[in-house]
């Protein structure tokens, strides 16, 4: 799609790349006929941006905005298209040039061919160029076989099914603060443009990602978690949790309690006062797979749901339906499809997704950098399922013994800071009496933490013994 081209570009960035297959400059929004035939034309290409207020010899010349200038350009736009094409029109906060610059967004319509007062337009190079006869019954053709499942209408839903409030008060504004300027027409509008509603109906997409209960129309578009005490679901299982609701909502509550439930290792680095915090998973990671599962899983299959089952060794992330057309466990860090691409745009809207299909990139990245080098994910797929698994660094976390006292404890972190400690040091940190810092650090010594150095008096020091190896001690929740 177009979006690989031009998102997380900035307006200006876009200019200066100029016209390309995917991106057009128009100088003024009377050229309506032009903009309205190359909407038609990126529709029924792989989407793209129009930028109204910018020359060909990308100037921005900036244009004169009225009150409902941009409510009547979306209408023209949808009064003049067969079928109705619903682009997101925005006006960046930003000014380019000090010049008011107008951004429509096209997608690629799933209903093809997209015709503009009669005709139908592809995008060739820069340009875009009438669509023959012989081209537009091959494009119905292929059209018509290519209908997703979230894009359709929800049989039984009406729009008294969408949670209005919670798109004013949660979605509007994040899509607000993630976009370029603010949102233009009304909630329903939105809807429309981003494909969650269609004739004055909740599409399947609509009712997931919006629905007051969307379990009553997809009773298994839920996430099931089982925490386990081992490495095994035969032992004893600590907990089950079910997360319904909408989309957003499932993601948000899961992830809020796989966290709550892992460990985090609080160290103290050298010649460092704060301490590093490192946690036992990736936290994107987590985040990241979590919506991968309700995004891409198969909702049309209701017979099973997303599962997540947590391990004192791995987090395993299930869900129902294949990896999707062309993927592979081998090439998915290189090649992307979406089975739900009407979710997956509204949910990169708001920053739940990846929108740039980065995600698989940004997963690997996160594990070569955490700090204790976690083994990579591992993808066990079949034309039914993906199963995902996320390994822990538990085990590697810093080892101390649970003898240790409050004042063993400090100098320990002393040393951690600096490359010794002498007795007089101990009492100091610690405000206590020289036969008590000598009992201590023997103490120390004789578990293997410590390692004396120094024959007598003022010469005597003591070092980290970094070879030691004691019992794991974590901070997991309960």
């Amino acid at each position: 799609m177009y979006r690989e081209h031009t998102i997380g570009m900035g307006i200006k960035e876009l200019i200066d790349r100029g016209e390309t297959q995917n991106l057009e400059f128009k100088e003024s929004l009377k050229l309506k006929e032009e903009i309205g035939e190359t909407v038609s034309a990126f529709s029924n290409s792989d989407g793209g941006v129009v930028l109204v207020g910018v020359s060909d010899g990308r100037e921005p010349i900036g244009i004169d905005i009225g009150r409902n200038t941009i409510e009547e350009l979306a209408n023209y736009i949808k009064r003049n298209t067969d079928p109705q094409i619903f682009p997101s029109i925005k006006i960046p906060e930003v000014e380019v040039g000090g010049k008011k610059v107008v951004v429509v967004e096209v997608g690629e319509s799933q209903e093809k061919p997209v015709f503009f007062k009669n005709h139908a337009y592809k995008r060739v190079g820069k340009t875009n160029q009438r669509i023959s006869s012989s081209e537009l019954r091959k494009l119905a053709k292929e059209g018509g076989e290519r209908v997703y499942w979230d894009e359709r209408v929800c049989v039984d839903a009406s729009l008294e099914d969408i949670d209005w409030k919670f798109i004013k008060n949660f979605f509007i504004p994040r899509y607000e603060k993630f976009s370029e300027g603010g949102i233009v027409g009304t909630p329903e509008e939105l809807l429309e443009a981003l494909s969650c509603v269609k004739e004055d109906k909740p599409t399947n997409a609509g009712i997931l990602l919006f629905g007051k209960n969307s379990q009553k129309f997809f009773r298994n578009s839920y996430i099931a978690l089982a925490r386990y005490k081992g490495k095994m679901e035969g032992l004893e299982r600590l907990d089950y949790k079910e997360f319904f609701g909408n989309l957003s909502h499932q993601i948000d509550e899961c992830d809020k309690y796989i966290k709550e439930h892992t460990a985090i290792m609080s160290r103290l680095l050298p010649h460092k006062v704060e301490r590093e915090d490192i946690p036992e998973y990736c936290w994107f990671s987590v985040r990241e797979l979590l919506t991968n599962a309700v995004c891409h899983r198969d909702h049309e299959d209701q017979g099973s749901k997303v599962i997540v089952k947590m391990f004192s060794d791995r987090i395993e992330f299930y869900n129902p339906g294949g990896l999707q057309k062309g993927i592979t466990p081998e090439n998915i860090l290189i090649r992307q499809y979406s089975r739900n691409p009407v979710i997956a745009n509204a949910l990169a809207k708001v920053k739940y997704i990846e929108e740039l299909g980065e995600g698989w990139n940004k997963i690997i990245n996160e594990h070569k950098n955490h700090p204790l080098k976690p083994k990579l994910p591992k993808i066990i797929s079949d034309e039914y399922s993906v199963l995902v698994i996320l390994y822990s660094v538990g085990e590697k976390f810093e080892k101390t013994p649970a003898e240790l006292n409050e004042r063993q404890k400090e100098a320990i972190g002393y040393l951690r800071r600096n490359e010794r400690i002498t007795n007089k040091e101990y009492q100091e940190i610690n405000k206590t009496s020289k036969k008590t810092a000598t009992r201590d650090l023997q103490e120390l010594v004789r578990l293997g933490l410590l390692i004396k150095s120094g024959r007598t008096g003022r010469g005597v020091h003591y070092v980290l013994n970094h070879s030691y190896k004691g019992d794991i001690r974590g901070h997991k929740g309960t």
